[in-house]
């Protein structure tokens, strides 16, 4: 039984670390035609939490926008003294622009 268990366990590890991006899978020579994505992708929920901590500020509209391959979210923040301004954030890493 505890064999089973480890293997299980082990398998579940593996599956959340490729998952998260952690591990990178290898590659085959006949998938080395389509990109590989090894960059972890950055929900909206996610870019709005990490943008209202860093700025102190609430999003009151957030959009995705295509710019070529990329997604960039467009968000636009209120601060208490009523100031607005816009953060771009990319959708690949999370990185503000």
């Amino acid at each position: 039984m505890k064999m089973r268990v480890s293997h299980l366990a082990f398998a579940l590890v593996a599956t959340l670390l490729t998952a998260s991006g952690a591990i990178v899978p290898s590659v085959r020579a006949e998938d080395s035609q389509r990109p590989i994505i090894l960059a972890n992708n950055v929900s909206m929920d996610q870019a709005v939490k990490m943008a209202e901590q860093r700025f102190k500020a609430r999003v009151v509209r957030a959009e995705a926008q295509r710019e070529g391959d990329h997604t960039v979210y467009v968000l636009r923040m209120l601060n208490e003294s009523g100031r607005v301004w816009t953060v771009r954030v990319d959708a690949s890493n999370g990185a503000v622009l």
